[in-house]
């Protein structure tokens, strides 16, 4: 498999889209613990889509089931299914005994790696079409360059916009970082709240840190600087924290961001306070398909790429994202051949129907050729589809101490309580600690 830059940031933000309910469900399937039910082989599977809290992802995945047994009518597929934090619970508790389900669900890096040096999780390069999946998903679940789970969703963070606003100020889309600095010293110069950013939950702001840094220095230096073949005091990373700080004393971004949450500071967008939102695709249905929003905002709101900085490394056509939950087989299973099969139809058969039927962009390429889909769905599956990179958030490739100073600095560089150089000092000496 082809390595792919990577870079990474937060947990929270990576299952943006996956905090569901905590109510649990099983399938009416017996608990059959054999390797066979009659002539049949059974194979068990764990996952996180109750049907009263993500019917829509449930259905899916249970149609696709069914649709497989009967393609194959030696396979019984059988599910237990729990709501997200239950999930996590039993799958530790599973883990210890040794005793994982044949098919699990799993997230990327930080939370993956105990189980594949644990030998828990299967490797999977033996199933992977990496051709079918945007470029770099498939690296946030691999070790040594051999993926140990496939990925079946992908959410990337554009820049959304008002339309009306910009209009107003004859502003047009940036494409270079020039261009966005005179949009929002324009939009600053009339009394508009250029952006939004929810700074007290730290992540929203270290997106900003990030497309800067993969704009400047191009996708490997942040990365680099995480995995220590690389200084978080590259030029490149100093020079990015003082954008930064240029743009806050621009007043580019809402008063008060650093005491707002995302849900406060969206509010601002959604409200047409401000003109600018950079925030990841779980956003999409606000300005598409929600039915309790206006379909006059829906009208207004368009998005664009990071803009390219002038002289930089980067490539507009990388994004900051993540992908979101993704499929393991157990090492251990004794139906590991029947296991990796039905993943592999799965994460196939998911890709065609997921952005249709649940708003879910997935981890694999998508023709839109003939999808009745909102065109914002269309324009984003289509750059996904050319990017040549996806910029993962930072603080899931580090460690919890160490992605909590990051968080913290992006804060206090925000603030004005670090300057560049201190900023990226602190998390240079906190990623050197712990080698």
């Amino acid at each position: 498999m082809k390595k792919k830059a990577v870079t990474a940031a937060l947990s929270l933000a990576l299952m943006g889209g996956l905090v569901l309910g905590g109510c649990s469900s099983s399938s009416s399937k017996s608990e059959d613990t054999s390797k066979s039910s009659g002539d049949k082989t059974v194979v068990k599977m764990m996952h996180l889509w109750p049907e009263g809290s993500a019917k829509a992802q449930y259905t899916i995945v249970d149609d696709i089931i069914k649709t497989y047994e009967k393609e194959h009518p030696d396979i019984d597929i059988q599910t237990e299914i729990l709501g997200n934090e239950q999930y996590k619970e039993k799958i530790k508790v599973l883990s210890a005994s040794n005793e994982l389900p044949d098919i699990g669900i799993t997230w990327a890096a930080g939370y993956m790696k105990p189980f594949v040096e644990g030998n828990m999780f299967a490797p999977l390069d033996d199933i992977v079409q990496e051709d079918k999946f945007v470029a770099g998903t498939l690296d946030a679940f691999s070790v040594d360059q051999k993926p140990y789970a496939i990925p079946l969703e992908l959410n990337i963070a554009p820049v959304y916009y008002n339309k009306e606003i910009f209009k107003k100020y004859d502003l047009e889309v940036p494409k270079t970082y020039d261009e966005f600095l005179k949009v929002v010293k324009t939009l600053s110069d009339n009394d508009v709240t250029p952006i939004t950013v929810g700074n007290k939950d730290r992540w929203t702001g270290s997106m900003w840190y990030m497309y800067l840094a993969d704009r400047i220095g191009g996708p490997e230096t942040l990365n680099n600087a995480i995995n220590r073949t690389g200084s978080f005091e590259d030029p490149a990373l100093v020079k990015a924290a003082e954008e930064i700080t240029k743009l806050v004393d621009m007043d580019a971004f809402v008063k008060g961001f650093n005491g707002l949450s995302n849900d406060e500071a969206k509010g601002y967008f959604m409200n047409e306070q401000a003109a600018m939102y950079i925030m990841g695709t779980w956003e999409l249905p606000n300005y598409t398909t929600s039915p309790d929003v206006d379909q006059k905002f829906k009208d207004k709101v368009g998005y664009f790429k990071f803009p390219a900085y002038e002289g930089g490394k980067g490539n507009i056509d990388s994004f900051v994202g993540g992908p979101g939950v993704a499929l393991f087989a157990s090492e251990q299973s004794k139906v590991k051949d029947e296991a990796k099969q039905f993943i592999s139809y799965l994460v196939d058969e998911w890709g065609k129907r997921s952005v249709v039927e649940a708003g879910v962009i997935p981890a694999t390429t998508v023709d839109t050729s003939g999808s009745d889909l909102a065109q914002m769905y269309i324009d984003i599956l289509n750059d996904l589809g050319n990017a040549t990179n996806i910029t993962l958030y930072a603080d899931v490739q580090m460690s919890a101490g160490v992605a909590d100073v990051h968080l913290n600095q992006i804060q206090a560089l925000f603030g004005g309580q670090s300057t560049p150089k201190e900023f990226t000092k602190a998390q240079e000496e906190a990623l050197a600690s712990e080698k």
